[in-house]
């Protein structure tokens, strides 16, 4: 798991020293010092037709000719994702005022942004390899809903709140980071399990309110303000934190299992999905906390 990246540079160092896409593949339930590795018995980066194939400890996922993925792939993708949405969002905040005259304008066409984005975002959740155009056109319009959603909240809800936001996103980010690469949070099929399943009523929670307040019952669920309203919130920062977990899981396998480097891409997606969602929910937070008081 080499890189040049500093932050990421220790991760895997207890795994063998071979050459790219030659990473060794332990057994389920293996661990290597004190942390678990290998939750697999054969490569999961393997075609169906070549599963049987990979029985030694040097065996990879690549296909002849191919390339294995690399930690700086995952972070050049992901910066560059990233990069993509954060631009959208500025040119959005810029282009796309917010005020008395121009509200419904703006507000309409980040409506229609994060309906293509989403559009987007299914479509290539349900490709069986990643596009580049696909994930980089939902980071463009995610982009420009961010933007102007980000813009409404700080002029009209609580000022100064997206800085805050956006700092709230960094410092989770990190705390995860942190917690996985010291093996505090320990992702197993069991913590994915239940990850799923949380977010699952989460999101189903999420739909109900949205009904509810758009057949007459004004607050919905009571999910926008007071204190069920940070409690929603705060849940939905630790699911997002739980789902930023899985995804260094992720990248760390396709990097130990040699998968292709197209790889990249589809951590790079996932990273993005995960930061968006934790940046809504701690805007949501600070959003109710600074409006209540």
């Amino acid at each position: 798991m080499r890189t040049s990246n500093p932050i990421f540079s220790r991760w895997g160092a207890t795994r063998g020293a071979g050459p790219a896409g030659a990473h060794r593949r332990e057994p389920l339930g293996a661990t290597v010092g004190a942390s678990p590795t290998g939750d697999y018995r054969t490569n999961p980066y393997a075609s169906p037709a070549d599963a049987n194939l990979y029985a030694s400890p040097a065996d990879t996922g690549l296909r002849a000719g191919s390339t294995a993925v690399t930690m700086d792939d995952v972070i050049v993708r992901t910066a560059t994702t990233l990069g993509t949405v954060a631009l959208t969002a500025v040119l959005s905040w810029l282009l796309l005022p917010v005020d008395e005259a121009n509200i419904g304008r703006s507000y309409g066409l980040a409506v229609g942004a994060a309906l293509v984005a989403f559009v987007l975002s299914m479509v290539q959740s349900f490709r069986r390899t990643p596009s580049p155009a696909l994930i980089l056109g939902y980071a463009a319009f995610e982009g420009v809903f961010l933007g102007v959603f980000s813009s409404t909240v700080s002029t009209y809800i609580a000022p100064g709140v997206v800085v805050q936001a956006v700092l709230g996103t960094f410092a989770v980010s990190a705390g995860v980071l942190i917690a996985y690469r010291m093996r505090w949070i320990r992702v197993t099929r069991r913590f994915a399990g239940f990850v799923a399943a949380a977010a699952t009523g989460f999101l189903l929670l999420l739909v109900a309110d949205s009904l509810f307040s758009a057949f007459g019952a004004g607050n919905g669920l009571g999910f926008h303000s007071g204190g069920l309203g940070l409690a929603f919130g705060v849940i939905g920062i630790l699911l997002g934190a739980a789902f930023l977990a899985l995804d260094l899981k992720q990248v760390e396998d396709a990097v130990a299992y040699g998968a292709p480097r197209q790889e990249a891409w589809l951590a790079a997606f996932g990273l993005t999905l995960t930061l968006v969602w934790i940046y809504l929910e701690v805007l949501r937070v600070l959003s109710i906390f600074n409006n209540d008081n």
